[in-house]
């Protein structure tokens, strides 16, 4: 009996790409090799303390024994939306219309299942793309299309993937740009989700989110999924939300109730507290521009052409090769990148360059850069 139709065949499931950071094992050993150790640039991940506020908010529930609400609490849900319109102008949401998510990825994977995206089904990317996008849809079954800078969702796109700034390429939409994407997917009934995870962190342009009054979107089928993973250095906590339109929210609340996607009570008191204070995402920020300040330049005089990273914690660095060549050169001085090619084909001669690493770390990237 052959594998595709003995007693495993139904379990299998879909069809997912390899994991992509499987493959830089070889290259991080060769930047382990180092004398002076590994500078590793290759994974968006924190590494400055959590805000000790924060660590407060979690421990203060701590002896809280009952089932925390998958809706959050109210304290949450009206923290999200003050913060929403001090930080970044939104204006109009309604508390209901705030859901918090387990992080942003396991929203990102599970989205398109929870829409009901069936196979046959299209959900349109960004031509490079955070790659749980198309993980996401193929676990759903459906079928991807990457979309060039402007190009427009095709006929049959049942949700649409906006992302601004951009992971990996920190290009950031205009308020016009991000409206006609937007009329061009409701028009066709698809459902539109904005992944605004690095809205806080705009350098040379200034990021807007989708709910935005200037974007001039209608909030029905529309979603803005948020992080506090990098603002807020809790990507150990596993804490985001979404929120738009309100019958859109209330359906995804329904299915995660049943689900227990929920997020534990000590976490959400820590969102709580990290949406009503503005100073530690400014002070982050602050260190991330610090760290930006050091590495690009260092790039440019090895002889890195920076493309787009005008917000974000990337800089999509091309030598002009291709991007394992790069990836490799790197490796040889100890410092770990990501190739282009994790996000999408036209990735091919970039590299993703994280800014996510201790001051030190940084200058020594630096450092090794100019030898």
């Amino acid at each position: 009996m052959s594998s595709a139709t003995g007693p495993g065949a139904a379990a299998s499931g879909p069809r997912l790409p390899d994991f992509p950071w499987d493959s830089l094992a070889p290259h991080k050993a060769t930047a382990n090799a180092h004398p002076d150790g590994i500078v590793d640039l290759s994974v968006g991940t924190p590494v400055d303390p959590v805000p000790a506020k924060l660590q407060d908010a979690l421990s203060a529930v701590a002896e809280v024994p009952g089932y925390p609400a998958t809706h959050g609490t109210p304290a949450l849900r009206e923290a999200a939306v003050e913060s929403l319109r001090r930080r970044y102008g939104i204006t109009g949401l309604e508390p209901d219309a705030v859901l918090p998510t387990i992080g942003s990825k396991e929203l990102v994977a599970w989205l398109p299942t929870l829409l009901g995206v069936r196979p046959g089904d299209v959900v349109a990317i960004p031509d490079l793309a955070y790659p749980t996008y198309e993980v996401g849809a193929k676990i759903a079954g459906a079928e991807v299309v990457r979309l060039a800078p402007g190009e427009l969702p095709p006929a049959g796109t049942r949700l649409l993937w906006l992302n601004s700034p951009s992971n990996p390429t920190g290009r950031v939409l205009t308020a016009d740009e991000l409206g006609r994407m937007v009329r061009a997917a409701q028009d066709m009934g698809a459902v539109v989700a904005s992944d605004e995870c690095y809205l806080a962190l705009g350098w040379d342009a200034e990021p807007v989110s989708v709910l935005h009054p200037s974007v001039g979107a209608a909030r029905d089928g529309l979603l803005a999924v948020h992080s506090l993973s990098k603002s807020s250095n809790l990507a150990g906590y596993r804490a985001g939300f979404v929120t738009g339109g309100p019958a859109l929210v209330a359906r995804l609340l329904e299915l995660r109730k049943h689900a227990g996607m929920i997020v534990p009570r000590p976490v959400q008191e820590a969102v709580t507290a990290a949406l009503g204070d503005d100073e530690h995402v400014a002070a982050q920020r602050e260190l991330y521009a610090a760290r930006r300040a050091v590495l690009r330049p260092a790039l440019e005089s090895a002889g890195f052409t920076i493309e787009h990273s005008q917000a974000g914690l990337y800089l999509w660095s091309t030598r002009g090769e291709d991007a394992w060549a790069t990836v490799e050169w790197l490796a040889q001085r100890g410092i770990l990148a990501a190739p282009g090619t994790f996000y999408g084909p036209d990735g091919s001669r970039h590299v993703r360059i994280a800014m996510t690493a201790t001051d030190e770390r940084i200058a020594t990237a630096a450092k090794r850069l100019g030898s």
